[in-house]
């Protein structure tokens, strides 16, 4: 079982190089994207059984209507039994926030989940109810569960701390150091706060938008790089007194400030509660460029 390939453990290095080329232009055709989720799976070996995620959502999202992600499963499914591996397509919600939890971003993500097995996230939020499906549904593949059961088998191993036990086990045995902790993995050191610009309710939630301002900061490539979305969808939040997301950059603050134009051009977040969305004062406006 592999946690992360992430490019680093060289498992399908041609897959790492034409991705290295996908992120910059944002190239993220159909036959590519199944053939690099697909060639990791199989370039592992012995991955008999696997569980593949298709989110569905808005526009915004890589797949946005149930038939399109009925097709994408039949394909899924069709490859894995022509390389010998049984296959399980789960559709879940995908929104049009960050998939699961509140984080993008290598750093951000990671101690975003093991803080989770951690057990830091006391009450149930959307990143453990995705979670336990799907190993629900790879524990009744393996016969660990009984059909229907196996989210209930996965939710009290997690809630046991078996599974952050299984976890640190399969750190050990890939040379990782097992007694890493959520807070030992930070962000990058350059981090811009932005709050809310109105009172009012967080609406929307653009993940393509998101991504792209992660990746002018530096993400994936810089670790410590990404976006953490203090306020999701339905969070009551004051006008210049919260946070609504925070972007972080661990290269330079020229990232950051690329970054934060990014995000005001783009404006991924959306508040309702006024009509104003936004103050651009005159100053910060390079008149003279404009002669």
């Amino acid at each position: 079982m592999i946690v992360w390939g992430g490019g680093s453990t060289n498992i399908a290095p041609a897959d790492d190089l034409i991705i290295r080329v996908e992120y910059p232009f944002k190239i993220d055709e159909r036959g590519q994207m199944i053939a690099s989720v697909m060639a990791k799976k199989f370039a592992v070996g012995g991955a008999e059984m696997v569980v593949i995620d298709i989110p569905v959502g808005p526009p915004t999202t890589k797949v946005s209507t149930m038939q399109d992600a009925r097709r994408l499963a039949q394909d899924f499914i069709e490859i894995g039994s022509r390389l010998g591996m049984q296959v399980e397509c789960a559709v879940t919600y995908g929104g049009d926030s960050p998939v699961g939890g509140r984080a993008i971003g290598p750093n951000l993500e990671v101690a975003e989940a093991l803080s989770v097995l951690e057990g830091g996230a006391q009450t149930p939020n959307s990143l453990i109810e995705k979670s336990v499906a799907i190993a629900g549904i790879l524990l009744e593949m393996a016969g660990k569960a009984q059909r229907g059961e196996g989210e209930e088998v996965a939710r009290s191993l997690l809630s046991s701390g078996a599974a952050l036990e299984k976890f640190r086990e399969i750190i050990r045995v890939q040379g990782g150091k097992p007694d890493v902790r959520s807070s030992d993995i930070l962000p990058g050191a350059h981090h811009a706060s932005i709050p809310s610009p109105v009172s009012g309710y967080v609406v929307s939630l653009n993940n393509s938008g998101l991504i792209t301002v992660a990746r002018t900061a530096g993400a994936p490539h810089d670790k410590g790089a990404g976006i953490y979305c203090n306020a999701k969808i339905g969070t009551q939040v004051r006008k210049g007194g919260e946070t609504i997301y925070t972007i972080y950059a661990g290269g330079s603050e020229e990232h950051l400030s690329r970054a934060l134009e990014e995000a005001r051009r783009l404006f991924p977040v959306v508040v309702e509660g006024g009509m104003l969305l936004d103050r651009i004062p005159r100053d910060s406006i390079d008149i003279d460029r404009m002669d």
